[in-house]
């Protein structure tokens, strides 16, 4: 493992107490690789080495087992890549070996990320079965014009089939859409979020497409709407999902009421979590210090090194001057903010460290608080990037 530490200052942090932690896994292979995508997924070319990955996964979270030792873990979230792709038996399989070493909350919640193009009505109850309570289905849009341009391997009706199934075998569906996509209009990205609603998923994740470095779309970039154009979408979605009883919590984030994501939830609120998997991440906390970890990207070596007993490529402690924009980059996406307590219960740092940010923030209008929370205002949710500046 490479480590890369870095020296506590004096006077550095200190938890009270160690906060949440989750889990999440990372089964890193899809059907092909989308052109807007900078996750670390990679194509299945034939038949991906599922039962060598699963023993990996296995190996990976034995040897993290020392650094949580005791710590009970809230939510599992399954993520990708394509998870769907692997078979139940290996989900099953994966989720039994974590309850088998870590104390897992009976109620917690299990979600599995599912692309359209993976759907069989059986398998998805198999899923169920297996522990899976939450399913999040890669929608992106109900349009055959639009999914084309986006490199979707599926269409509108598989994605209509897929919500379908999902619906069918579980009581807590996420959809991912995006909006301002290739040459789409004010009216389809509306039509695009009705056809959602009417499904009345639990939970709606509308995202709006960036073009990040080092994908496809990067090196050959397609038009797409421009900034106004892509803001009066962003109002359109909000008023819609609002009408329709979806709660805004989160910048890209709407539910039903008691439908909030738990597992992203921990992460906005700069929870602890474990990743295992090709180029997971995690956050630990101890008493005196965060670390941050990653796992080698490529899947062989991954497997290679998480089967000799160690899949951790880099890990390193988290400065103490960097926390605050950590814990707020987190907590400011959240549009009801966070209890102003929770900063020191999760950095060990005493509130008045970021007093001149705070009262900064307050006078451009980008952040209001009272004795006991701290939250976005309206303005500082649409200015996001400006307003978390001012913690950089």
């Amino acid at each position: 493992m490479t480590t890369v530490a870095t020296v506590a200052a004096p006077g550095a942090m200190r938890l009270a107490q160690l906060p949440p932690l989750a889990l999440y896994v990372h089964i890193p292979w899809c059907i092909r690789k989308c052109p807007y995508c900078d996750f670390n997924s990679h194509e299945a070319k034939g038949e991906a080495p599922e039962k060598r990955y699963v023993e990996a996964l296995v190996a990976d979270l034995e040897s993290t087992l020392p650094r949580v030792w005791g710590r009970r873990v809230s939510s599992v979230f399954f993520g990708g890549g394509t998870p769907s792709l692997f078979a139940p038996e290996s989900i099953d399989a994966i989720l039994a070996a974590a309850r088998a070493r870590l104390p897992i909350e009976a109620d917690a919640e299990v979600t599995l990320e599912a692309n359209p193009g993976t759907f069989e009505a059986q398998k998805f109850r198999d899923f169920r079965a297996a522990g899976v309570n939450r399913l999040s289905i890669g929608i992106q849009s109900f349009d055959d014009r639009l999914l084309k341009a986006l490199g979707r391997v599926h269409d509108a009706a598989e994605a209509r089939r897929a919500v379908e199934i999902g619906l069918a075998a579980f009581d807590n569906v996420n959809l991912d859409l995006m909006y301002a996509l290739p040459g789409q209009s004010i009216e389809e990205a509306r039509a695009d979020m009705a056809a959602a609603i009417a499904f009345r998923p639990q939970h709606v994740s509308a995202y709006h497409l960036t073009i990040e470095p080092n994908t496809y779309f990067a090196a050959h970039p397609p038009v797409v709407p421009d900034d106004d154009a892509a803001a009066d979408m962003q109002e359109a979605i909000e008023a819609d999902l609002a009408s329709a009883g979806y709660g805004n919590y989160e910048t890209s984030a709407f539910a039903q009421p008691g439908r909030r994501c738990r597992h992203n939830l921990n992460y906005w609120q700069f929870g602890d979590y474990i990743g295992i998997g090709a180029g997971a991440h995690g956050k630990i906390s101890f008493r005196d210090r965060i670390v941050r970890e990653m796992r080698w990207k490529q899947p062989k070596a991954w497997m290679d090194a998480a089967l000799a007993g160690d899949g951790v490529q880099e890990s390193a402690e988290v400065k103490r001057e960097a926390l605050a924009f950590e814990f707020m980059m987190n907590a400011l996406r959240l549009a009801d903010g966070v209890e102003i307590a929770m900063f020191a219960e999760r950095t060990g740092l005493n509130v008045t460290v970021i007093e001149a940010q705070l009262t900064r923030a307050e006078r451009l209008g980008l952040l209001e608080r009272d004795h006991v929370r701290l939250k976005p205002t309206a303005k500082g949710r649409r200015f996001l990037n400006d307003l978390l500046q001012v913690f950089l």
